[in-house]
């Protein structure tokens, strides 16, 4: 297009100008009313909130369509201009479906808060929300993409001419692809069947940590001391695991002790009652002491603890760990494990 044919795009560009304006002032005017309307739903209030600054293009784009349209067919790039618009427009779009399926997640996840103590709904939608909301991204970024192709006539042809010439490297992507795949649909099956959530407590690989996000194709587990364990998702179909928190978060935990015979095992069982009853992290469900085992020195003693979750349940046994350690050494010092031996010499016959 050269610079003596913008004369007679003059007055459609003066439309243009217009159509923009109108379109950015009608935003302006209908964003208060929408929100207002939409305040009523977490769920409607987060794709508002979500689709603002996409809806910023959509409208003048879509209005521009809609003027382009009219264009004659003469008219020197009008053609160009067409196409141009409809892809800016479809990017658009696609970016408006992205913060609605965002915004969508965001509000379901709103409606259902996990700073509860018992938070094991919360955490089961918020797992699935994620999951899905990650699967719908990627359904909307694919449908866009494939608008965008089709909009170019060529691009059928292209695409079957790459098909045609892989050859052997569509064979390695082929096969490539196969992980990805399991791994997208294991992440479906986590968001239905739920054998993780978020937040959930987890043995894997003899590592302990809680479940701090779930993506499309893999798991980060936040170990206790801070570091990351990276796990495909593929991972869980296929190997097993500990869940601490499957079906709730209480827990019962234990302290072992070995102690001599001498020790009498009530003032230890009263003891092990008054410091659960002292402690915040004890439920009130369970605080047995029990012998489980017995050797020629000395005998091991269970003490049984319950919690209401993982963290506290930790705590607590800490805590009887070192209140009944002291208790031994304070009341009963010769009851501590030791070594016997005998100092008189064998009777003779």
């Amino acid at each position: 297009m050269q610079w003596n044919d913008l004369d007679p795009w003059g007055h459609w560009l003066l439309a243009a100008a217009t159509l923009i304006a109108a379109s950015q002032l009608a935003h302006r005017l209908m964003r208060p009313v929408v929100r207002r309307a939409a305040a009523w739903s977490p769920v409607l209030a987060a794709i508002v909130r979500r689709g603002d600054r996409p809806m910023q293009w959509v409208l003048p784009l879509a209005a521009l369509q809609v003027l382009w349209q009219g264009l004659p067919e003469a008219l020197p790039g009008a053609g160009l201009v067409q196409h141009a618009n409809g892809v800016l427009l479809i990017c658009a779009l696609t970016s408006l479906g992205l913060a609605a399926v965002r915004g969508t997640a965001d509000g379901v996840i709103a409606r259902y808060p996990d700073d509860l103590a018992n938070n094991l709904s919360a955490r089961r939608v918020r797992t699935q929300t994620n999951v899905l909301a990650r699967i719908g991204s990627g359904a909307v970024l694919v449908a866009g993409l494939a608008f965008i192709l089709m909009s170019f006539p060529r691009a059928h042809q292209i695409g079957a001419s790459l098909l045609a010439s892989a050859g052997v490297a569509g064979l390695v992507v082929g096969l490539a692809a196969k992980s990805v795949v399991g791994n997208l649909l294991a992440g479906l099956q986590i968001a239905l069947a739920q054998p993780i959530r978020i937040d959930d407590v987890l043995i894997v690989e003899g590592e302990w940590g809680r479940v701090e996000e779930i993506t499309a194709t893999y798991v980060v587990l936040r170990i206790w001391d801070d570091r990351r364990l990276i796990i495909p998702l593929g991972w869980f179909s296929e190997h097993p695991f500990q869940n601490w928190t499957r079906t709730t978060a209480d827990l019962l935990g234990s302290v072992f002790l070995w102690v001599d015979y001498a020790l009498p095992l009530e003032p230890l069982r009263a003891q092990a009652r008054r410091l659960c009853e002292a402690s915040p992290n004890w439920d009130g469900r369970v605080c047995l002491v029990q012998v489980t085992e017995a050797s020629e020195r000395a005998m091991q003693l269970r003490v049984l603890v319950s919690s209401s979750a993982s963290g506290p349940n930790f705590d607590l046994r800490c805590e009887l760990r070192e209140g009944l350690l002291g208790f031994i050494q304070r009341e009963y010092p010769q009851a501590l494990p030791r070594l016997r031996s005998d100092l008189h010499p064998p009777l003779q016959p």
